[in-house]
């Protein structure tokens, strides 16, 4: 971040920072500058947003027209959620007062990080910043939703946007000027279209599970000295603890047991686990195609043998190589 001073008489007037006094010290708050409201990606994703909400919410006759008003009491949230997960909340339907549509919002909010299975400080969003219709988090939090429960949805790529934080201290109003990231900075062209998995799943499933019989003998080769043994793929990875193990193992890493759960007692505890098993093959470079962690966590097959493959294909085809005999063939 850099500091400057800003022109406040710059920023919108719906959405201008406060005078001194309505900020307790201490206290900071983002704003968008006019230059970053009209950038044509932030409108796009607005715009996509948009029609998606109102697509899945068609069958209730409810419509959304601005992000940045109709959000923040919780009464599209619910709906919207309810609609993407039928979990039906126990709250009221319409909140007409500022205390009990906060009331209504702050369930709302709980349910949605339950779903995303988020950790707090995961999440860039909050109760207060959604009431008070900061549409920052607003779209932090609508692009987190589409991407867990709509993930074909073709949002704008590499939206980020010049971001405003006041802050109030002693010797008066304080800005810095920084970029914040919307959505993913990878294009479909950057990544591949179809792997080896998708092909075999697609043209050969009968041979998945010769495929997955292969990848598990030799990850028990390398438990074995742990005392440990995998019976079953497609479950035993998901909340992360044997593919930390398997990765300490095989890459030399020593994890020490408080950067990760050894009994995760929760789907926030096995998503952190194996969060940190995929960051760490992406530093060894062994990742080739995108792998979401909440997919391992739900038990996801294709990904997990994407994500045992790559260190199947390092180790064991080194194995073999160290193995084969030396000089030319006959």
């Amino acid at each position: 971040m850099e500091s400057e001073s800003y022109n406040l008489l710059q920023l919108p007037k719906v959405t201008g920072p406060p005078v001194e006094e309505e900020l307790s010290q201490g206290e900071k708050r983002k704003y968008l500058p006019p230059t970053s409201r009209q950038d044509p990606k932030f409108e796009e994703l607005q715009k996509v947003l948009m029609e998606w909400i109102n697509t899945k919410l068609l069958p209730e006759h409810i419509v959304v027209r601005s992000l940045e008003e109709d959000i923040f009491d919780g009464l599209i949230l619910h709906h919207l959620f309810q609609m993407l997960t039928g979990v039906k909340l126990e709250v009221e339907e319409m909140a007409l007062t500022a205390p009990s549509q906060r009331r209504k919002l702050e369930v709302v909010l709980e349910a949605i990080s339950r779903s995303l299975q988020a950790e707090e400080r995961q999440l860039k969003w909050t109760v207060e910043a959604i009431f008070s219709k900061d549409l920052l988090a607003t779209l932090h939090l609508l692009v987190a939703l589409a991407k867990h429960f709509q993930p074909d949805l073709r949002l704008p790529t590499n939206v980020q946007v010049d971001v405003i934080t006041m802050e109030s201290t002693k010797s008066g109003l304080k800005s810095e000027k920084s970029v914040e990231q919307l959505t993913d900075c990878s294009t479909d062209q950057d990544q591949p279209a179809k792997d080896v998995f998708d092909e075999l799943f697609k043209l050969a499933p009968e041979k998945v599970n010769a495929v997955k019989e292969a990848i598990v003998n030799f990850v028990n080769q390398k438990l074995d000295r742990l005392g440990l043994s995998v019976q079953n793929l497609d479950t035993q990875f998901a909340d992360g603890v044997f593919l930390l193990l398997l990765i300490g193992q095989l890459e030399g890493f020593f994890l020490h047991l408080k950067e990760f759960y050894l009994t995760p007692a929760s789907p926030a505890e096995m998503l952190h686990n194996v969060t940190l098993a995929l960051e760490l093959l992406k530093d060894e470079g062994l990742l080739n195609y995108p792998i979401d962690p909440k997919d391992i966590v739900n038990k996801d097959t294709k990904s997990t043998l994407r994500v045992l493959y790559s260190l199947f294909q390092k180790h064991k085809l080194k194995e073999s190589t160290d193995s084969a005999p030396r000089g030319s063939p006959n």
